[in-house]
């Protein structure tokens, strides 16, 4: 059985000096985030190729120093991860369920993380309070559902950046009647990470051309 800390040669190159840090993010994921069922037991002889770095090259598509918010953070895939790697970004991590918080919380303790915060809500429940530039999912939900949630988090032309898997390109033709609805400006399919990950990230990037219209009643946060 592998040890999950030991680093393959690509996450040398992917994390560069922020190597170190990301070690201690898989220990921490291989023992806490397996005892908690944050994720599977036998994902943790696979964090690097499976979680780490397919997450880490989403770094690729994140302009410099841009506000992200993660959706449905979970064990912090890919929050926590473009956290370690950009530490230019200031990053949400928006999680509902209260022992995921608590993980979340304890790992940006462990880590020294100064430019992450850990908020316990639902995207929907808290779309007035934000106008980020970039917001990230993984695993969350089919993506039809995944921009009703994450559009309303976004500043005009901010991006959504979801990473998704084989039924990409699936999701996206289903999500057509949403994004029309959303007056979205750019929808596509992206790969990331090319000859650095095996095999490459695959994500949906769309760009929002306007603010989705906020429900009757709704305040906007003052600054």
């Amino acid at each position: 059985m592998g040890d999950p800390r030991s680093a393959p040669a690509e996450a040398r190159q992917i994390f560069g000096d922020a190597l170190p840090v990301a070690e201690r993010f898989a220990e921490f994921l291989a023992d806490a985030g397996v005892v908690r069922g944050l994720i599977g037991p036998r994902e943790a002889d696979r964090l690097w190729e499976r979680h780490l770095l397919n997450c880490a090259v989403l770094s690729e598509a994140v302009p410099e120093s841009s506000t992200v918010i993660d959706i449905g953070s979970g064990a912090g895939l890919p929050g926590l991860v473009l956290a370690i790697v950009r530490p230019d970004l200031s990053i949400t991590l928006l999680e509902p369920l209260l022992r995921r918080t608590t993980f979340l919380s304890e790992a940006v303790d462990l880590l020294k993380l100064a430019n992450v915060e850990v908020r316990r809500a639902r995207a929907e429940e808290v779309a007035r309070d934000y106008e980020a530039d970039v917001v990230t999912a993984r695993a969350v939900a089919p993506l039809e559902r995944l921009v009703t949630w994450a559009l309303p988090l976004l500043r005009p032309g901010g991006e959504l950046l979801a990473l998704k898997g084989e039924r990409a390109a699936q999701e996206l033709d289903e999500a057509a009647p949403v994004l029309q609805r959303f007056g979205v400006r750019t929808a596509e399919l992206r790969r990331l990470g090319q000859g650095r990950v095996e095999p490459p990230t695959t994500i949906v990037r769309v760009v929002a051309e306007r603010t989705p219209r906020r429900a009757k009643g709704s305040r906007k946060r003052s600054s």
